[in-house]
């Protein structure tokens, strides 16, 4: 008897390097059809901007405190997150976050429930800034700085208000003296 060994192995080696190949060609042609019949925009504006107005109504109607939301914005600041929960009557909260006009993040944040840990959690733990303060809309804030955001956080009975941001100082600013407070119960 001889030693068929040898013969086998080239003979699987070459299927192997083989079904790879067509493997490759296969994969290759799926890319080019989802190239070629996807749309793709490299130079579309990759923000999705949405509307607020709706869920503003319903938090201005059911939360338990005056909710800020903004009046008077050019249209170059856009919305592009939303969210009211009003689940937990002790822990209500609003939030609204836009691309302002630099293309940088601001959000306004509002809750009732405990504000030490409110401003820790929105603000990803920031902290305050000395005794700094500053003027907006007719209110006093107080300034707050951390890793990632710079806050102006107002800590008024049954509700903490947060205005925060990548932003620079004077977008946190604007936006602070644009929101508008009704509603509440």
């Amino acid at each position: 008897m001889g030693d068929d060994r040898g013969v086998a192995a080239d003979k699987r080696g070459n299927k192997t390097v083989r079904d790879l190949v067509l493997s490759l060609v296969v994969l290759s042609a799926v890319v080019a059809v989802i190239y070629l019949f996807i749309p793709h925009n490299s130079k579309a504006d990759p923000v999705k901007p949405v509307g607020y107005s709706v869920e503003l109504g319903q938090a201005r109607r059911d939360a338990p405190f005056k909710v800020a939301g903004p009046e008077g914005l050019g249209a170059r600041w856009r919305a592009t997150s939303v969210t009211y929960d009003g689940a937990d009557p002790h822990k209500v909260s609003w939030h609204v976050g836009f691309v302002d006009p630099e293309q940088q993040y601001v959000a306004i944040e509002q809750s009732n429930g405990d504000p030490a840990a409110f401003i820790s959690e929105v603000t990803l733990g920031a902290h305050r800034d000395g005794t700094r303060t500053v003027s907006a809309g007719g209110q006093v804030w107080e300034r707050w700085t951390g890793k990632r955001y710079t806050a102006l956080v107002r800590k008024e009975p049954g509700v903490t208000t947060i205005v925060l941001g990548t932003g620079p100082d004077s977008q946190l600013t604007q936006m602070a003296a644009a929101l508008r407070e009704r509603g509440g119960q």
